[in-house]
Order: C-alpha cells, then sequence, then structure tokens
C-alpha cells in the first residue's frame, strides 16, 4: 500500500513508500483515503524541524488533515461503509492528566499526548487507515470534495467556544470581528463569524487573488493596510489572530474594542525580535478589561462543531479554498508553496485532481 511517509527530524525525507495495509483491532473502523489536506505543520516535518516517529521506528506516515470512506464499521458502532469519516488527530496522554481524563484532551497539561501523523502516531496519508471509532467523526455526504477542511475548522471552532466562553464573564453581545490572515484557518474563521451573525472584516497583506474574492463572497469586508490603522478604524470587540506573525500579533493585542477578547491562532517563528512597550500593552489590557487566549488543536466536540459548520456552508464557497488538488504520487508539488495558494490537498482516491 502506498504511503506518505517521513524520517522526523531528517531534511529532505519525504517520500510515497510502499506500507504495510491497516488491520482493524476490535472496535476500529477501515477507511478508504480520499485524501489530506496540507499544512504548515507539514511543511515543518518535512523540513525536518518538527515531529516524531512512531516508537521503535524511524518512519512516520504523514497526513493530520484526513477524509475519508467508511470500508468496514464494527457494528453498534454509528458507522456504515460508504459513510464519509474524518479521524481525530491528537489522543489523551496515558497517565492521563486531569483535563485529558475529562476528555478535554486539546488542554493537555502534562504533554504526553499524542497525534496521528505528527507525534508518535502514523497520520492519515495512505490509501487505507483504521482509527478507533471513537475518534472517529462521520461527515454529510455533501462535503465529499471538501471534508478535508474539516481538521481546520475544528481549530476555528474551538477558537470561536474559547471567545464566547471568556465573553461570559460578563456582559457580552459583540458585533464586530476582525481576522488577521486569509490562509485556511482565517477564511474558515470568518466563515464561522459570519454564521454568528457578526460583522466580519478579514486583513491580509494581498490586494489580488482568491483570498478578497473568498472574503467578499462571505459578504465580509476584505482590508489590505496596517494592522493597527486598520483595528483603530473598526474598533472590533473579537480579534482573531492567524498570521503568527509577531509584529502583527501585538498589534492586534493593543487594538480592540474595551473588553475585547484577542484569540491567537497562529504559531509564530522563534529569533526575531521586535520593539514594544510592554508597559502600553499592559495599561490597555488591564484598563479595558481585554483578554488574550491561545488557543491549539481541538478535542471531539470541536470536530462535531466543524462538522455542523462545514454542512451550512456554502458548497462553492468551501470548494473555493482548495486552490489545487495534487495526487499522492507528485507530493512534492503540494509541499512547493505557489503564491496564490490558500488550501493545498493531496488526493488519495477518487476525488480528482488540480
Amino acid at each position: 500500500m502506498r504511503a506518505l511517509v517521513v524520517e522526523p527530524g531528517r531534511p529532505g525525507a519525504l517520500r510515497v513508500d510502499d506500507v504495510p495495509e491497516p488491520v482493524p483491532r476490535p472496535g476500529e473502523l477501515l477507511a478508504e483515503g480520499l485524501a489530506i489536506g496540507v499544512c504548515g505543520t507539514d511543511r515543518e516535518i518535512a523540513e525536518g524541524l518538527y515531529g516524531w516517529a512512531p516508537p521503535g521506528r524511524d518512519r512516520l506516515v504523514l497526513g493530520h488533515e484526513s477524509l475519508g470512506r467508511v470500508r468496514q464499521a464494527p457494528a453498534g458502532t454509528g458507522f456504515s461503509p460508504g459513510d464519509l469519516v474524518v479521524g481525530v488527530v491528537r489522543r489523551p496522554d496515558p497517565v492521563p492528566c486531569g483535563a485529558c481524563a475529562h476528555g478535554e484532551f486539546d488542554m493537555c497539561r502534562n504533554g504526553r499526548y499524542t497525534e496521528r501523523g505528527i507525534k508518535q502516531l502514523d497520520g492519515y496519508g495512505s490509501r487505507l487507515w483504521s482509527v478507533e471509532a471513537g475518534y472517529a467523526v462521520k461527515l454529510d455526504g455533501r462535503l465529499e470534495r471538501v471534508g478535508m477542511l474539516m481538521e481546520p475548522t475544528t481549530v476555528v471552532a474551538k477558537a470561536w467556544e474559547q471567545v464566547e466562553r471568556i465573553g461570559r464573564r460578563s456582559w457580552f453581545e459583540p458585533r464586530r470581528v476582525l481576522v488577521t490572515g486569509a490562509g485556511p484557518i482565517g477564511l474558515l474563521a470568518a466563515l464561522l463569524g459570519v454564521q454568528r451573525g457578526l460583522e466580519v472584516h478579514v486583513l491580509d497583506r494581498v490586494t489580488d487573488g482568491p483570498k478578497p474574492r473568498l472574503v467578499r463572497e462571505l459578504d465580509a469586508a476584505y482590508h489590505s493596510g496596517p494592522v493597527a490603522e486598520t483595528a483603530s478604524r473598526l474598533d472590533p470587540d473579537v480579534v482573531i489572530e492567524a498570521t503568527g506573525v509577531g509584529g502583527v500579533v501585538f498589534d492586534a493585542m493593543a487594538a480592540t474594542a474595551s473588553y475585547g477578547i484577542v484569540c491567537l491562532t497562529g504559531v509564530s517563528s522563534a529569533g526575531r525580535k521586535l520593539e514594544i512597550d510592554p508597559g502600553a500593552l499592559n495599561r490597555a489590557l488591564v484598563l479595558e478589561n481585554d483578554v488574550v487566549v491561545g488557543s491549539v488543536n481541538a478535542n471531539l466536540r470541536h470536530y462535531r462543531q466543524a462538522a455542523d459548520a462545514l454542512a451550512k456552508a456554502p458548497p462553492d464557497w468551501l470548494e473555493g479554498l482548495i486552490t489545487r488538488r495534487v495526487p499522492l504520487e507528485r507530493f512534492a508539488e503540494a509541499f512547493t508553496a505557489r503564491p496564490d495558494d490558500v488550501k493545498v490537498v493531496l488526493t488519495l482516491g477518487d476525488l480528482g485532481e488540480g
């Protein structure tokens, strides 16, 4: 069976190779792999910067943004052959910590969690894969061409949940949200903001290509000016930060309305130095009751929220997020960024090519 594999820590070791076909254990589904999304984490693993192989091995099957079709399902699991399915990425740590013990494994306290396609567990980048029925989520059948967007949607589903939970510490009736970054996470965050009935603004540095069009198709507003200037004009109640760019992060933190909430979903690169005024930032956060929260990964609740959000989204708009579909054997093309890329997908089964 062909699969996308890598040797974590070794740059240039990404390849398509033969791996054994999975043998489902009791309670597991067997799925035909249809596609995986390619994201920045995958590229970091391919570059040798991140990732861990399963214990006792030097090779990891890549792919955490999954989409499959059930081939075999144990009785009583709620799944049937032919169902569209996505596999959850993270598994709770074996201790477990308090968060993992309560099903909140996205908030693991001791770092001993594992992750499919990232940390110590093979991913979903193969022609066939198996998954525990309790870590699989069924998708609406109409999402066959776009269901690999599920995992990034879980990230923003959790981000919005965090914002809303923090907001409920007091009266909370947000009207306007600014999303910084128009990559897949930013655009999906904008989608969920529109679904909440908010006035949505998206800021990115590009001025043409698919990103401005995709924002406007949501009936949201697109901006390309400086963050501080745009935010001061909009006075947003909520900021979803999806770039991870240090300067953008700090400008976003300083630019909300009073009692504003900033949710950071982008991961910044280390090593760059910025000049900031920590005293002024502290003063603004304290005197305006502002909150800054980081958010990463997702648990089963967020996967179900994401499935609902995708099922309600315009199918043509979701299709527009996928700017390239590349067959598995041409994987190198998917890992080479192009200026107009939004989401690049590797096709494993019969979903067509781009």
